[in-house]
């Protein structure tokens, strides 16, 4: 809870710091609306909680947010926010806005689960509510808190003290699965923004720009392959096996990787690999994830996926179909936003642990064999970008 609050307030103060020149403040004046800001903070520390817990209630995976999606746009809606729902097309999306004139400044962060996630709060080892539910494994349910939080706050700053500009407040759906944020760029959603503010959950409470050092673009990509069934004793010549062309892929793709860049990620899922086994089975499919540092290795890895599919489809007289299910651009962030927020962060550091705050994160840390070493206490320095080694990606590249 606390480290949420204060990463909010680190928000606030670089809203608060935009604010245009014409507003006449005096450094003074500005630190004021700081300290202010971060009052006003405190004094919603229980709807923080109360939202960060009951988003995590609802542990909805990707395009299925809609409990989620429901009760923020309704709790920003009661406290005077303009909703539009079911923006992009997309049936859990939705914009929330407030105030009118520049500057606009948008919030977004994600608000779906992962598969198989289901966990107690407040446990170190692995505690399902329900065994196999999905749940907040990447703590989704803290980041919204600590945007519609910030967005009240500063509503009521903006209210108090007569300051011109616009909020907009964005859902991060399906990030898991990197397949929206794409979709509202092409609908043209960020047009009117002048700075669009993210947050998401770390071990340190930090910022940074240009492309984080474990970031990669991707490609999500399912391969449907199509065959012929038949009775896999009695007559399976007859047959032509669709999972036998997934399996070949597979082979292919993993003897390939030898001679990939040390940069790529690449991993695969079977989601489909027949009935049963005495059935060849007609239909089978397998979900890709291509990873890499830029455009043109990401495009070359796909395509390269994309001939492997092909072939195996020829060795087994088989035909194949693809979808791209979602993609994301590298991450690249802004340099001057991030050096306004490293200040604030500073001003504002790190909370006061209890000891029992750091007793769980030890008890975690040895359950997962990581570094015992609990919470973190000082703030991280902002560090110039490093060279790309590649990780994770998020559709929030396609963003920035």
């Amino acid at each position: 809870m606390k480290k949420h609050i204060v990463f909010l307030v680190a928000l606030l103060l670089v809203l608060v710091s935009d604010q245009p020149s014409r507003t006449q403040e005096t450094a003074a004046t500005l630190g004021g609306l700081k300290q202010e800001a971060i009052s006003e903070v405190d004094k919603l520390q229980v709807l923080t909680q109360q939202m960060v817990d009951q988003i995590y209630s609802y542990s909805e995976l990707g395009f299925q947010e809609y409990e989620t999606s429901r009760y923020v746009s309704g709790l920003l809606e009661k406290n005077g926010f303009k909703v539009e729902r079911g923006v992009a097309g997309i049936p859990t999306a939705w914009v929330a806005s407030y105030g009118s004139g520049k500057p606009v400044i948008g919030f977004i962060t994600d608000i779906d689960c992962i598969p198989r996630a289901s966990q107690k709060p407040g446990v170190a080892y692995h505690d399902p509510i329900i065994e196999g539910a999905p749940g907040h494994g990447e703590g989704h349910n803290s980041g919204m808190a600590v945007n519609v939080t910030a967005a009240l706050v500063l509503k009521q700053l903006m209210e108090k003290h007569k300051l011109a500009g616009t909020l907009k407040i964005f859902p991060g759906v399906a990030e898991e699965l990197v397949g929206a944020k794409a979709f509202f760029v092409r609908a043209g959603l960020f047009k009117d923004l002048d700075i669009m503010l993210g947050c998401h959950v770390d071990s340190d409470f930090q910022t940074n720009y240009g492309q984080p050092e474990r970031n990669s673009g991707l490609v999500s990509v399912q391969y449907f392959f199509h065959g012929k069934s038949a009775h896999a004793a009695a007559a399976p010549w007859s047959g032509r096996s669709a999972l036998d062309a997934v399996e070949l892929m597979n082979v292919g793709w993993n003897y390939r990787r030898e001679h990939l860049r040390l940069q790529q990620r690449s991993h695969y899922v079977v989601i489909n690999g027949g009935d049963q086994p005495n059935v060849v089975p007609s239909e089978a499919a397998v979900w890709y994830y291509f990873r890499e540092l830029d455009y043109p290795h990401i495009k070359e890895l796909s395509e390269l996926g994309n001939k492997m599919a092909q072939a195996a489809a020829m060795m087994t007289d088989t035909t194949v179909t693809q979808r791209v299910v979602g993609s994301a651009w590298p991450n690249h962030f802004n340099k001057v936003v991030a050096e306004t927020q490293q200040k604030n962060i500073e001003a504002v550091g790190m909370p006061t642990w209890s000891e029992a705050d750091q007793t769980l994160a030890r008890a975690l840390q040895k359950e997962i064999h990581a570094k015992e070493d609990g919470l973190k206490t000082k703030v991280r320095t902002l560090e110039p970008p490093k060279e790309s080694t590649g990780g994770g990606s998020d559709d929030v590249g396609d963003i920035s």
